[in-house]
């Protein structure tokens, strides 16, 4: 995954009304990015919406990828993730029951042949059964989506638009597309939308105001973040927006040339002063040429219009520990804490972080504990188990640091490795 606050944040606000008009609290839904070219989106774990960057930069417009993102929604409000795991375990039950039946009959009859051919009816049986079952679901999605777009006065061509190419795609490339493999396309599903579009008052209509404009500035970040050799080709010269220049200082600063990063990231800046991403990118362009000083105020200035934004905390805590001082470096920690709330989302540079800056205040107990989150989040279970062991022996015994590094231990020795 790749956190980014600005596009997560901008496709959480997009989606608001689509949450709203399936009866869902917005803010129970997260979204996370996922740094991968395939064109798909997907539901995991709940109401959280995973979004590959390649399907922001492959969708056409705010109405493509809204059309997507509806979808999706459909499967949080229909409990399809309940339901597919009970179809799982239902298809687990027909494939032993047919195995045993047909086992039984091969003893009967003598024959091994008959046993086996059980075993292969079970498993067609199962695997007709889940075809049957993710061609219902994904067509239930689509209903709902449509529905959900039209109560939040979104049109649906983007939904329709968009399950078009990916047939086309299907077509041309008989493997099919990323998001044809995880979300089958049929004829079918792709007619009920068709039809659910022309008989829609807003077909044809806007996009609420603002839409066209997030998507393009979420757009042109990721190309300028991940594509920053194509900058050129997608933004030529002639197209002045802000968005092309968005992509443009970010591809420099990715081609590593700073300089002109800087001065295009500074026109940014006095187009839109109050925009704390401008800001933001400002600083991580400094913070990462080792200017460390120079990157502070911009992330402050970000924050004070962002308050308690974790991606920026973890940065400005960054500038703080490296001056070192012992007011700086409790600043440091009181940031990291804010950006540390729920350790389950707690990126690991937060404790490699912690670890630093608890290290060089002394306490010990609380930097074994910090580096034991980050061992374990990174899959390092031999240092964790080291760490965890040690924040035991240090840390006064029943505090939290010591009831959080005895879950750490029972989590450590619970993993193989």
């Amino acid at each position: 995954m790749v956190r980014d606050a600005e596009i997560e944040t901008s496709i959480h606000r997009m989606l608001t009304p689509i949450f709203r008009a399936a009866g869902l609290t917005p803010e129970a839904v997260s979204i996370f990015l996922v740094q991968d070219d395939g064109v798909n989106a997907f539901v995991a774990g709940g109401q959280n919406i995973f979004v590959n960057t390649g399907l922001i930069i492959e969708a056409r417009n705010a109405d493509e990828l809204m059309g997507v993102l509806a979808h999706e929604t459909g499967h949080i409000a229909g409990g399809h993730l309940v339901r597919g795991q009970e179809m799982v375990e239902r298809s687990k039950l027909i494939a032993t029951i047919g195995s045993l039946l047909g086992a039984a009959a091969g003893a009967a009859a003598g024959r091994g042949d008959a046993a086996m051919a059980g075993a292969f009816t079970a498993q067609d049986m199962v695997r007709q059964n889940m075809v049957n079952f993710t061609r219902g679901i994904e067509s239930s999605a689509d209903q709902a989506g449509l529905r959900f777009l039209a109560q939040a006065g979104i049109p649906a061509d983007g939904m329709l638009s968009f399950l078009k190419r990916m047939q086309d795609a299907e077509l041309a490339h008989p493997r099919g597309s990323d998001y044809s493999r995880t979300h089958p396309l049929t004829a079918d599903r792709i007619e009920a939308v068709q039809e659910a579009v022309d008989k829609s008052a807003l077909r044809g209509g806007p996009v609420p105001p603002g839409y066209d404009d997030q998507f393009a500035r979420m757009r042109a970040k990721l190309i300028g973040f991940t594509q920053p050799e194509t900058v050129g080709r997608v933004y030529p010269a002639s197209d002045t927006s802000l968005p092309a220049q968005y992509a443009r200082a970010i591809g420099a600063y990715r081609r590593n040339v700073f300089a002109d990063a800087l001065g295009r990231t500074d026109a940014l800046i006095k187009a839109e002063p109050r925009n704390p991403y401008f800001l933001e990118l400002r600083g991580q362009i400094l913070l990462e040429t080792g200017r460390l000083a120079e990157a502070r105020p911009y992330y402050e200035r970000a924050l004070a219009l962002l308050p308690g934004e974790p991606q920026l905390l973890i940065p400005l805590a960054q500038t703080k520990i490296d001056r070192g001082s012992d007011a700086e470096l409790r600043s440091a920690i009181r940031d990291l804490e804010r950006a540390s709330v729920d350790p389950e989302t707690t990126l690991p540079i937060v404790w490699r972080l912690l670890g630093t800056a608890y290290g060089k205040t002394g306490d010990m107990g609380k930097a074994s504990l910090a580096l034991a989150e980050d061992n374990l989040a990174r899959g390092d279970l031999p240092n964790a188990r080291a760490q965890v062991a040690r924040a035991l022996q240090l840390l006064p015994r029943g505090s939290p640091g010591w009831r959080r590094a005895q879950d750490l231990q029972r989590e450590a020795e619970d993993k193989p490795g």
